[in-house]
């Protein structure tokens, strides 16, 4: 079983490198989306071994993860794409969980849970992804514990079924509602986050705002 591992990344010079080396050292294919960086985190991620594609300007997540998907469709003979982040708060030896879980279970994606330990999350971060993780479980029609992770396994046969139209981190609950629309099964497992107490990047007005009208426009949309 093939899995391809699809980060999307923004000015992330300082961890790119040891994300990258990391999965390379477990074994795995890497495609790093530069998703109009002004540092040189593509040049890192290339040099240590990852395939790259740029962005001339920022696009937003979404963006980055749909190009990233078609490359990989087109391009890589891959059973499973596994999405993280590129700022280091994903543990790379935690995919092998994932691998592990989607052999002996049956599903079709696996989503990351750091709801288990929520000590050192940011408590912002914590409320907001409480909220829109039972939303989200709520228009799926399955338990989703952690619905706005970013590690996630999700089988190939899954992604040629998604019509993806958001451009920005709303894609990630868009994933799992449209995988649910089309009978797709979703785990969880429990990750292990790394969390630098970095401030929280949540604005908890303006981010649910943006949320609800997702869910809305999400709605209207049948496909």
């Amino acid at each position: 079983m093939k899995a391809c591992v699809l980060i999307p990344s923004v000015n992330e010079e300082s961890t790119i490198k040891n994300v990258v080396t990391e999965l390379k050292r477990l074994g795995c294919e890497v495609l790093v989306v530069d998703d109009g960086s002004t540092d040189n985190t593509g040049k890192i991620a290339s040099e240590n071994g990852a395939r790259i594609i740029r962005h001339a300007k920022n696009m937003g997540k979404g963006a980055s993860l749909k190009d990233g998907f078609s490359f990989l469709s087109k391009n890589t003979d891959c059973d499973n794409v596994i999405t993280m982040d590129a700022d280091g708060q994903h543990n790379p030896k935690d995919i092998q969980k994932f691998i592990d879980h989607v052999k002996n279970h049956e599903c079709d994606l696996v989503i990351g849970s750091r709801m288990k330990k929520t000590k050192n999350m940011p408590p912002m971060r914590f409320l907001t992804n409480r909220l829109m993780s039972f939303l989200v479980s709520l228009m799926c029609g399955q338990r989703i514990p952690d619905t706005q992770c970013g590690y996630r396994l999700i089988k190939r046969n899954v992604l040629e079924k998604l019509d993806l139209k958001f451009d920005n981190f709303e894609v990630e609950s868009e994933i799992l509602i449209k995988a649910s629309r089309n009978k797709f099964k979703i785990d969880s497992i429990p990750i292990e986050t790394i969390y630098r107490g970095e401030a929280s990047r949540i604005n908890p007005v303006i981010d649910t705002f943006r949320f609800l009208v997702f869910l809305i426009k999400i709605l209207l949309i049948r496909n």
